[in-house]
C-alpha cells in the first residue's frame, strides 16, 4: 500500500471491504454492530447470499441483513483493475482478508499485493504469504523460530519410518490439497501412483509435496488477536473442522474402511464447514504461552508484525508426560469458522460474546478515534 492512501482517509466515512467468499458475512456483521459501513467484492454467479439475502433492506418498519453494498464483477481477480482499485480507495475502503482472496487475487503470486493492490489492508499483508510453505521465512521456519512444537517433516518418501499425512497440490483445485495417509515408501507410491493414474494430481505437484508426521489427537485451532492499539494478545475463539470425506469414514468398522480402500475410495480432508469447542481450562496457558511465542517470532522476522487475527491449528496429543499443543498449520489472517463467537473466552475478556469479525471492526473503530489507522493497516 503506498503511505499516500491511507494518508488520504479522514476518520469518517471509513468503510469495511471484503471478498465474497469466507468469512465475508462475519465481518460485514461485525462492521455494522460498531456503526461501520460495509462493502463486498462479489464474483458473478455467488453474489445472491450479498446482494439479496443478506442485504440491508426495510420491510414491515423492520430493518434486516448486515450487508451495505455490492460490487459484482466478473471474476475475483478483477479487483486488481485499475477503476476498482480506484472506486474502493474513493470509497475510503480498508480491505480485510481472508482464505479465499488468498486463493482467487494472489493465486499464489503474493507479489501482487505489493504491485497491483493499493487498497489499505487490515493487518500485515507481509505475512500472508507465510501460510504458504514455500519461500525461506515460510510457517516451517516462524514456528521453528518461536521453539513451538509441530510435526516431524520428510523431505522424501524414502524417510518415510511412521504414519504420515501428505499434502499434494489437486491437478485442477489448485488451491484444495489431495490429502493422504501413508506408513511407509512402498504405500506411499501405492497411493501416489492410484492418484496419478486417477488424474487426481501431477507428477510435478508430487514432487512438491509436503510430507509430515500424522499426529494422533484431537484437532483444536486457537484464534487469536494481536491488537496493536492494547499491546496485547486475545484468544476469541476456539473450534474444530468438519471435512469430508474423513468425518463419514471414521463412523465406520475397520472392515467397511477396508471394503471401501478396496473400491480406490480413500480417506479425504477437504474441509466442509466448523464446529466450535472448547479446550480444559488447564490448556489455557499453553494455548496463550504458544500465542505469545508467535507473536515474538513473527515481531523479529517481519518489521510489523502481527496484526489483528491469526490462528494456530493444533493437535493434541497425549502424554506422558502431559497433553501438548502440536501445531500442523497456521493462517495469518481472518479465520472461516463464524461459530467460534460461541465459545466462551471472548466473553471472558470482555464481558460479552465477540466475533472476529466484530473485534476487527472495534480495532479499526478504536484506530479511528485515535488517529492511529498508520497502526492497524499495511
Amino acid at each position: 500500500m503506498s503511505k499516500s492512501a491511507v494518508t488520504k482517509y479522514t476518520k469518517e466515512n471509513l468503510v469495511v471491504s471484503v471478498l465474497g467468499s469466507h468469512s465475508a458475512l462475519e465481518i460485514c456483521q461485525g462492521s455494522k454492530q460498531e456503526g461501520l459501513k460495509n462493502l463486498v467484492v462479489c464474483q458473478k454467479g455467488r453474489e445472491l447470499p450479498y446482494s439479496h439475502y443478506y442485504l440491508t433492506s426495510a420491510n414491515q418498519g423492520e430493518s434486516f441483513g448486515c450487508i451495505d453494498e455490492v460490487v459484482v464483477l466478473d471474476h475475483f481477480k478483477d479487483i486488481l483493475q485499475p477503476e476498482i482499485q480506484e472506486l474502493l480507495l474513493s470509497k475510503q475502503a480498508i480491505f480485510v482478508p481472508h482464505r479465499s482472496f488468498e486463493v482467487y487475487v494472489c493465486q499464489n503470486d503474493y507479489s501482487v499485493l505489493a504491485t497491483h493492490f493499493r487498497v489499505p489492508i487490515f493487518g500485515n499483508r507481509e505475512l500472508l504469504q507465510v501460510e504458504e510453505r514455500t519461500g525461506e521465512k515460510n510457517q516451517y521456519f516462524l514456528l521453528s523460530r518461536a521453539g513451538i512444537p509441530h510435526p516431524k517433516r520428510f523431505a522424501n518418501p524414502q524417510q518415510i519410518d511412521r504414519l504420515v499425512l501428505v499434502k499434494v497440490n489437486e491437478a485442477t483445485r489448485k488451491h484444495e490439497r489431495a490429502f493422504f495417509l501413508a506408513s511407509s515408501p512402498d504405500d506411499f507410491w501405492r497411493q501416489a501412483d492410484q492418484l496419478l493414474s486417477e488424474q487426481k494430481i501431477t507428477e510435478r505437484d508430487l514432487k512438491q509435496a509436503v510430507i509430515e508426521e500424522f499426529i494422533i489427537g484431537p484437532t483444536i485451532n486457537l484464534n487469536f488477536f494481536y491488537s496493536p492499539i492494547y499491546k496485547r494478545l486475545e484468544l476469541i475463539g476456539t473450534d474444530t473442522r468438519r471435512q469430508t470425506n474423513i468425518d463419514g469414514y471414521v463412523r465406520l468398522t475397520i472392515e467397511q474402511q477396508k471394503f471401501l480402500q478396496t473400491k480406490n475410495l480413500l480417506p479425504s480432508f477437504e474441509e466442509a464447514g466448523h464446529v466450535a469447542t472448547t479446550i480444559i481450562e488447564s490448556m489455557l496457558q499453553a494455548a496463550f504461552e504458544l500465542g505469545e511465542k508467535f507473536v515474538s517470532a513473527c515481531q523479529q522476522e517481519f518489521s510489523r508484525g502481527v496484526i489483528g487475527p491469526f490462528a494456530l491449528q493444533c493437535v493434541i496429543r497425549s502424554g506422558p508426560p502431559q497433553k501438548e499443543f502440536v501445531v500442523y498449520d497456521i493462517s495469518l489472517r481472518m479465520p472461516g469458522s463464524p461459530g467460534i463467537k460461541f465459545t466462551p473466552y471472548s466473553e471472558y475478556l470482555f464481558g460479552r460474546s465477540v466475533s472476529m469479525g466484530q473485534r476487527v471492526a472495534m480495532e479499526i473503530k478504536k484506530a479511528q478515534q485515535l488517529g492511529a489507522l498508520d497502526l492497524i493497516l499495511t
